[in-house]
């Protein structure tokens, strides 16, 4: 065990989850660290962040990938003052140089170049002559080729915004950014703004916003120099951690569990999306078991989530990757930006622990990945060097969030705003899981290759997570192998009700069959009957 690990360990459960707590947001509170100064703008051009090179490199690798796209599609009902909903993304295009900013490369390396400015008009779209029901597929039909339109990184702009007009005072809003300019955190940056100068230019005011003190450009110079002295420190740790790491192979698109369809040689990055909801006294159990462990949540589900894919490989040391918001500085959090750090966790699952056992594994590991968070995961994809593969991400497939910040909903003053769902048909990994706590519980959503699964996979995958979850909040003393058995005895149990399913549908066919033979022969008969 490591000092830090020893110095936690000593710790009250109750102090030990506060610090965990802060360590894994690290969005409360101000780092000490060299303060972020603004560079001079005699020139244009900056590095890009180790975020954004990441994605630019991805996107050089496969120009048009809409795998980056954050689409953030709208209902607005009511009267809408659109010269006004203009007037404010302009504010926001202009008070934000990242928004301004194209990709070019200079003697071999990108750099991120800023628009001094940028001409933003928002083009409204009308849709009231349409019928009801044409119209509403339009809306979706527009929703959907919005959201999957690609971006060109070198020309720009990556903000696009479209108004839909449906009726005298019904709109649907689609909002689309490229991952390189933003991130969750900064969308949530985005809404509220939107908000605050609507409001504020709806009754002839003027912006109420505060002049922002850093732009994301000076974030990315500052990275790159703040870095040189914590590199080795870094590394090293990461080196450690991750030597020999394994690749998750997870079976199967078949509704056998052990069936499995190899990867194909290109990730195609087709994906699809199903829901998870798990009720209020389930989570509620959930939060007991950390609370009196002095853990945070996300270990308990991240331990959970190993142990699920531990029943469905076999494999022993399983890695899932995650996000950090990486937002350490005060001055950083009023930014629109790509911020965000991804952690890749090793959890060992070896010796068949119990669950408390294993959860205290994953508490000390997870930890020193926090401490260690600051390191660029396209840094370590480097220092790493995995073998490069065009069908897999590298380091981790397998992704797990805990939203633990809920992005702010868009109100606008004499509106009623709503989601406007459009499924989504691109993803990253090859199965991703986004859970946030909501009043009525936990809810998340699965993000999966449909190269590799079929939805009813997931389905079943899905309810033995949540058999899995509530087996762990009543038995966390339970064994690794006593879990596993429950879930063969639950995943016995739900084929053979789909067997069950599909036999009584068979039956009913044959039933249908009959019927109608029967009838065709009463017909025939009556008519015979007729003629004579």
């Amino acid at each position: 065990m490591s000092d830090l690990s020893q110095k936690i360990a000593a710790l009250t459960p109750g102090k030990r989850q506060l610090l965990l707590q802060r360590l894994h947001n690290k969005k409360g509170g101000v780092s000490l660290r060299s303060q972020i100064v603004p560079q001079s703008r005699e020139l244009n051009s900056f590095p890009l962040s180790f975020a954004q090179q990441r994605l630019w490199f991805l996107d050089q690798l496969q120009p048009g990938n809409s795998a980056y796209n954050i689409s953030v599609p709208m209902r607005l009902g009511g009267w809408l003052n659109v010269a006004a909903l203009e007037q404010s993304f302009k504010e926001v295009v202009k008070r934000h140089e990242v928004l301004r900013t194209t990709f070019t490369v200079v003697d071999g390396q990108p750099l991120q170049v800023i628009a001094s400015s940028l001409r933003f008009t928002l083009p409204v779209v009308d849709l009231q002559e349409l019928p009801q029901n044409q119209r509403e597929a339009e809306v979706l039909r527009l929703a959907s080729e919005e959201a999957q339109q690609p971006f060109d990184l070198a020309r720009g702009p990556l903000l696009r915004v479209t108004l839909l007009q449906l009726a005298a005072a019904e709109y649907a809003l689609l909002l689309t950014m490229h991952h390189i300019v933003a991130d969750g955190w900064g969308i949530g940056v985005l809404i509220g703004e939107i908000a605050d100068l609507y409001k504020a230019f709806s009754a002839g005011k003027p912006s109420p916003l505060v002049e922002l003190s850093i732009q994301y450009a000076d974030f990315a110079v500052w990275q790159r120099q703040w870095l040189q002295g914590q590199l080795e420190t870094q590394l090293a740790y990461w080196q450690q951690q991750l030597g020999g790491i394994p690749v998750v192979e997870l079976p199967s698109v078949s509704e056998a569990r052990c069936r499995h369809r190899p990867h194909s040689t290109i990730q195609t990055f087709s994906g699809a999306r199903e829901a998870l909801v798990l009720p209020k006294t389930l989570s509620e159990k959930l939060k007991t078991l950390n609370q009196r462990q002095g853990i945070t949540l996300f270990m308990v589900l991240l331990a959970a989530f190993a142990t699920l894919l531990h029943w469905y490989t076999d494999q022993e040391d399983i890695v899932v990757g995650t996000d950090i918001a990486n937002r350490n500085q005060a001055e950083t959090k009023e930014l629109i930006g790509f911020f965000a750090n991804q952690l890749v966790l090793r959890t060992d699952l070896s010796k068949n622990p119990t669950f408390l056992e294993f959860l205290e594994r994953v508490r000390k590991m997870t930890l020193e990945a926090y401490a260690h968070q600051d390191l660029p995961f396209d840094k370590l994809v480097d220092a790493l060097n995995p073998k490069r593969e065009l069908n897999r991400t590298p380091l981790f497939q397998v992704k797990l969030v805990l939203e633990n910040t809920q992005t702010p909903s868009l109100e606008l003053p004499g509106l009623t705003i709503s989601p406007l769902k459009v499924e989504k048909k691109t993803v990253q990994f090859d199965l991703l899981l986004e859970l946030e706590e909501t009043d009525r519980g936990l809810f998340g959503i699965w993000e999966y290759s449909t190269d590799l699964f079929e939805r009813g996979s997931i389905v079943r995958l899905s309810e033995n997570f949540a058999t899995l979850l509530a087996e762990i909040a009543t038995h966390p003393e339970a064994k690794l192998s006593e879990l596993k058995a429950v879930l063969n005895q639950a995943d016995k149990q739900q084929h053979l009700a789909k067997e069950q399913v599909y036999q009584n549908t068979i039956q009913q066919k044959l039933i249908n069959v009959k019927r109608r033979a029967n009838t065709r022969q009463s017909t025939s008969g009556e008519t015979n009957h007729d003629k004579n």
